[in-house]
């Protein structure tokens, strides 16, 4: 195969977001070899390696038809594909593009999560046993656990890539960090839904207006790539500005990455994201706020919680009522320095661990 790597992601179109951190992260450690990164129309994005070239192809309302011809036309030249936030439509895109089998080593597909079903198990045995040389791979071992089951030859958990910080005014490369700022603000950071808390947060914000507080909070109420909110979270971002809290700072626009990564600094990360949704789900809000040196506060059971319990960088809760938090937030801000120099630890592991280097190495030495 020849020495090229194409990067599918029809979504992304700006410097905005974890679509575009995640595959900044993996170009940055891709050296000098030469990836094509197929986007949205319009998308004006520019990477510090020069080997990596942008394509603007996709448009929002043709993405599906789109996707199937670019796949047909990648399978039938030299070079790799990566689709870098993959789905079930993908795998049924690639088998109906592909004129035959298609050979291992050819196509790559991150699973970010996958929640199982039986229909969803049929699914995969059904497209296992059509295509089984396809390359699965995911976060965590719960996220491609079902398509090792259904069949396909090469399933593998590759770590999340994460941002990394190279100039974190808080967290440095000494064992021991100079923690000099103080706690700044409460932080609700990433795209407004109710999977992950929206609710909880908008009963935490009337709550502290109520009750006549001013502790600092910065909520984030960016829409997902569709600029689409459900009922029940519009309802919930209305719930927000009705409170009246002069101390809430809403964030409608979605932040370039350098403005998003600032947020965290001095900041305590609220995550009150749904059990089912997020048991096994990796959050690359997690990851930004560790690498800041900014505490957890997350729901019990999920994928954060159990990172923030790892380093104890933080504090889980069973329940995310308004009080609830506000005394695990207490807890963490008369005890910052030591919760701060944990996270500033666990950010500084977790960016070993989860270096763009290991996924980059299987997209580019497999076969």
């Amino acid at each position: 195969m020849d020495r090229v790597l194409n990067i599918v992601e029809p979504t992304l179109t700006t410097q905005a977001g974890h679509c575009h951190s995640f595959l900044a992260s993996l170009c940055n450690a891709a050296d000098d070899f030469p990836i094509c990164l197929w986007v949205g129309r319009g998308a004006q994005l520019t990477f510090e390696r020069r080997s990596v070239q942008v394509e603007p192809y996709f448009l929002r309302h043709l993405r599906r038809p789109q996707v199937f011809w670019l796949y047909r036309q990648l399978l039938r030249r030299p070079g790799r594909i990566f689709v870098a936030t993959a789905t079930r439509t993908d795998l049924a895109l690639l088998h109906l593009a592909a004129a035959d089998t298609i050979e291992p080593g050819k196509v790559f597909l991150y699973f970010h999560w996958f929640s199982l079903t039986s229909r969803k198990l049929r699914f995969l045995e059904k497209f296992a046993s059509l295509q089984p040389n396809l390359g699965i791979l995911g976060p965590t071992p719960g996220a491609v656990e079902a398509f090792y089951h259904s069949g396909f030859r090469d399933v593998r958990v590759v770590p999340y890539p994460m941002t990394k910080r190279t100039a974190n005014p808080f967290c440095s490369e000494r064992e021991i960090v100079d923690l000099s700022s103080g706690f700044r603000h409460l932080l609700f950071a990433g795209i407004a839904r109710q999977d992950k808390g929206i609710t909880s947060i908008a009963d935490l914000v009337t709550h502290l207006a109520q009750t006549g507080s001013d502790l600092p909070i910065v909520v984030q109420v960016s829409a997902d790539h569709r600029h689409h909110f459900d009922a029940k979270t519009a309802q919930d971002i209305q719930r927000l500005k009705q409170a009246n809290y002069p101390y809430l700072h809403l964030i409608g626009k979605t932040l370039h990455q350098d403005e998003y990564l600032a947020l965290f600094n001095g900041g305590i990360c609220l995550q009150p994201y749904d059990v089912i949704d997020f048991t096994d789900r990796v959050s690359g809000v997690s990851l930004d706020a560790l690498a800041a040196g900014c505490p957890l506060v997350a729901r019990a059971g999920t994928w954060s919680a159990r990172v923030a319990e790892r380093f104890g960088a933080g504090l889980t809760l069973h329940d995310t009522s308004p009080s609830l938090l506000l005394a695990a937030i207490r807890t963490i801000i008369d005890d910052w320095s030591s919760f701060q120099d944990k996270a500033c630890q666990a950010g500084q592991i977790l960016q070993k661990e989860n270096n763009a280097s290991h996924l980059m190495e299987v997209l580019t030495s497999h076969g």
